[in-house]
């Protein structure tokens, strides 16, 4: 059952503590917090304080799940979804800008994303302090090291030059600015040092969690980045942390018709409800209106599509570009992710948008996506699938890559190969390019949070699109906020803004 989340479990570890009043037995809930975050239930609860930061949820908290946060600042930017500005009124001109490359250090996607992280990295590092002091368990204080260069790792990605620390005991005001390579070389060693001590468990209480797959490749996804953030290629160590990962048994999951899936096939079971574990490999356990939330389906559909699909209205905001959705086959199951033309509810999706901005688009323009088809509990605030951050897609498709990187394409046929044909589009006809390899990137992960990343990285980020002009180089880091500059005199924006 999902309730073996670390979230949960340190909840009910924590009241379980509580509970007890009666002095006349023995007395559980006044531990030394050296001695308490040394147990196992203790060093857990501290955890949970660092996980419950990556749901999803209001406010623009967490890596997915809701709007105005990293998901929709690293999504939106690229070339795969945008909420349209709507000639009815309706929809901030925010995410229309983003996707035009015009955001700014005032706006509130770049502010949200930065908050949390800088949240998520103040409890990081107090679990981290606590667990030390209590001489946890070593998996445990590696966990929280691991969780915390997973942190710093989407802040250098994203903002490049950034206030670094790793101790508490220090005022905003007096946070170093720590150069993007000087981050990297940290990330790097935390991970390097700690990735080995972690859980091999896979599922259970692990579901949700760092384990020493998803430890892996995260390394992984830092050593793919490096040279956009160092100028210097780590394609050979990539690859090894691939293989590591590998060695975890992972394997993709089956894309077999399956009549009682509103998708029609079993593909779509890796966006649904508990993750299978054949191919996830590190997740966010989702339950709504309790533990984070995913809204992704509802967000897309009109309202009365909605409304006669489930009983709640829709959004009616994220799209799908044109010339992305036009890239899929009529063969390739994830082509069935996408609604277009006649829908229930009188709805009819036009493939072709008029405006994203001025005076914005029709109510019904746009191609819609329920690569997250919404599973139970569900309302019209989001559903309850899970989301997965890594799977074993993704790693294929690095490994590809890698291998091409090192001249070696023959190498690389097999993996990409192993993907196309899961999706029923058959094997490339000759040794793999990287240009067949963003291609099917972009294929197999949309709406999962990479496409940015991985546009820079092919050097695609800058050019023009629909509704987009080419976009100049300091694009490629988002500005450091305003609110942040004017907390700490110390701290330099980056060119261009």
């Amino acid at each position: 059952m999902k309730l073996k989340n670390i979230i949960l479990l340190g909840s009910v570890c924590f009241l379980s503590l509580v509970g007890c009043t009666n002095v006349d037995e023995n007395v559980y809930d006044k531990y030394r917090s050296e001695d308490f975050y040394g147990t196992p239930e203790g060093a857990d609860i501290a955890l949970a304080s660092v996980y419950a930061q990556v749901g999803g949820n209001w406010n623009g908290v967490g890596y997915a799940g809701a709007d105005n946060g990293w998901y929709d600042l690293n999504c939106m930017s690229a070339d795969e979804q945008v909420i349209p500005h709507r000639n009815t009124g309706d929809w901030q001109l925010d995410f229309a800008r983003v996707y035009m490359h015009q955001w700014l250090p005032t706006d509130l996607m770049v502010n949200n994303t930065w908050n949390w992280l800088y949240k998520s990295i103040f409890n990081a590092n107090l679990a981290i302090s606590q667990l030390e002091t209590a001489k946890a368990d070593a998996s445990k204080i590696a966990e929280a090291k691991v969780l915390r260069a997973f942190f710093y790792y989407l802040l250098m990605d994203d903002y490049g030059n950034i206030p670094f620390y790793t101790d508490n005991n220090i005022t905003v005001d007096k946070i170093p600015q720590a150069g993007r390579k000087e981050v990297y070389d940290f990330i790097v060693k935390e991970l390097t040092e700690n990735v080995e001590l972690l859980s091999g468990t896979k599922g259970g209480n692990y579901y949700g969690r760092f384990n020493k797959w998803a430890g892996y490749t995260l390394l992984a996804k830092v050593y793919l980045n490096a040279q956009v953030y160092t100028g210097e290629a780590k394609w050979a160590e990539c690859l090894a942390a691939c293989n590591k990962v590998s060695e975890g048994g992972f394997s993709l999951h089956p894309a077999n018709a399956n009549a009682a899936s509103a998708l029609g096939n079993t593909y779509y079971e890796l966006f649904g409800d508990v993750l299978p574990a054949d191919e996830t490999i590190l997740s966010i356990y989702t339950t709504v209106d309790i533990v984070s939330r995913n809204i992704f389906t509802v967000r897309s559909l009109f309202g009365p599509h909605a409304q006669a699909l489930f009983g709640y209205s829709g959004w009616n905001g994220t799209i799908v570009p044109k010339d992305f959705y036009q890239q899929y086959t009529d063969t390739d199951v994830r082509k069935k992710q996408f609604l277009i033309g006649e829908q229930p509810g009188g709805t009819n999706y036009t493939l072709d948008i008029s405006s994203l901005d001025n005076p914005g688009a029709g109510a019904q323009e746009g191609v819609r996506n329920v690569k997250f088809y919404p599973v139970t509990p569900r309302n019209g605030g989001g559903a309850s699938n899970d989301f997965p951050i890594y799977r074993y897609a993704d790693v294929l498709l690095m490994i590809a890559e890698c291998n091409v990187r090192l001249n070696n394409p023959a190498a690389a046929k097999s993996f990409v190969d192993a993907v196309r044909t899961r999706a029923g589009i058959g094997a490339l006809a000759a040794n793999p390019t990287l240009d067949d390899i963003y291609t099917e990137r972009g294929l197999e992960l949309n709406w999962e949070g990479h496409r940015r990343q991985d546009m820079i990285r092919f050097d695609k980020f800058l050019l023009p699109k629909q509704f987009k002009e080419a976009s100049a180089a300091y694009r490629k880091i988002f500005p450091i906020p305003t609110s942040a500059l004017n907390a700490n005199p110390g701290l330099k924006q980056n060119p261009g803004y």
